[in-house]
């Protein structure tokens, strides 16, 4: 499979001619697909998925769209297809598995929304907003690097308990340049300390697994 990471915490994923792509957000450009499979909607936060990105990825022809409970009654005028932690679900050669079910908390006066967490043919593993942990190893992480619900020190908790092989950086435009390399070395410092790498990708550059 091909990964290229756009901005934030869009994914595009690439594999025997099938496109999947992974929280189309309002902090992500515009960017074209070829042969869409489905698309995944972690949750339903303004900067994981638009009805702006939706129109125009379905616009050559319907796909799956696979969602929590809470992204169907937030974007009624799409077809969900609502899945829950534990869920499996395939589009093309895609396996989807599912995991986490509700967003990390931001703050006590803010409710806590539905999330699921996602691992793409049992090699990656992205977790929405949330430190979920995956239900079985896998061999690439998308890692959350900066968010209101986030600091860095939970960040490196969680990395010591998944222990990726490899990892990358996502949902970083929360940070300034020099927070974000500041996440990124935490980052790299915790995931070789037990012998796996990190790769920093800038949106459009891609990282291959399996």
């Amino acid at each position: 499979m091909i990964v290229t990471k756009h901005a934030h915490a869009c994914l595009v994923v690439e594999h025997e001619g099938s496109t999947l792509v992974i929280d189309p957000g309002g902090f992500t450009d515009a960017f074209e697909v070829n042969a869409l499979a489905a698309i995944v909607v972690t949750h339903e936060h303004a900067d994981h998925v638009t009805g702006e990105h939706l129109d125009r990825l379905l616009a050559p022809g319907p796909v799956p769209l696979f969602a929590p409970a809470g992204v169907a009654a937030a974007l009624p005028d799409y077809d969900w297809q609502v899945v829950e932690p534990a869920d499996e679900r395939a589009a093309g050669p895609f396996e989807l598995s599912f995991a986490g079910g509700r967003h990390a908390v931001i703050h006590r006066s803010i409710p806590v929304i539905d999330n699921v967490a996602v691992t793409i043919n049992g090699m990656l593993f992205h977790p929405g907003d949330s430190f979920t942990v995956p239900p079985h190893e896998v061999d690439l992480v998308a890692v959350p690097s900066s968010a209101p619900w986030l600091k860095i020190g939970d960040v490196m908790d969680w990395l010591e308990i998944v222990r990726p092989k490899r990892a990358f950086p996502i949902h970083e435009l929360v940070n300034s340049e020099r927070g974000q390399a500041m996440a990124n070395a935490r980052i790299t410092h915790v995931v070789e300390s037990f012998g796996g790498t990190v790769t920093v990708l800038a949106p459009g550059e891609s990282i291959s697994v399996g």
